[in-house]
């Protein structure tokens, strides 16, 4: 398999400040379990800072990737050929696709927390998928080098 020419990959992670709310989770916490004392207290703000923090890793964790001949975004693996146009999707647009335009049929790689998004048309005949929505920071990146995989 030969890798294309415009290679991309993309990790959706989490805003900044959800880690400090991490942080507010574990304070929580930590308040709750202050009548048991110093070291329960210690625990708790520990344990639920640490588990606050793992959850929104793993949601921050899934990546988009073109490699080969390939779309890869989070569990889904998708050959460029079997997809059609990209559509870059800037903030206003990317909101209607999510909300009132959105097909339940689509495939969805949401995050409210980016703004932007690429939707591609999927033209398999037999995948009933119409489309993917895929947010991402680099929408136009994420379109030429789904370009040059196709073209490669």
């Amino acid at each position: 398999m030969q890798l294309s020419a415009s290679p991309y990959e993309e990790r959706l992670t989490a805003p900044r400040t959800w880690w400090l709310v991490c942080f507010l989770v574990g304070v929580s916490i930590a308040l709750i379990l202050l009548p048991f004392g110093v070291l329960p207290l210690l625990g708790g703000l520990a344990g639920g800072t640490a588990v606050a923090a793992v959850v929104a890793s793993s949601y921050g964790s899934v990546r988009i990737r073109v490699v080969g001949d390939s779309l890869i975004a989070g569990d889904a693996k998708i050959p460029v050929s079997a997809l059609g146009e990209a559509h870059v999707l800037d903030a206003e647009e990317a909101r209607a696709w999510r909300t009132y335009k959105a097909d339940p049929r689509a495939f969805l790689l949401l995050r409210a927390y980016i703004p932007t998004a690429l939707r591609v048309e999927v033209t398999d005949p037999s995948d009933p998928t119409p489309y993917l929505y895929l947010s991402t920071r680099e929408p136009e990146r994420l379109a030429a080098a789904l370009d040059a995989a196709r073209a490669a």
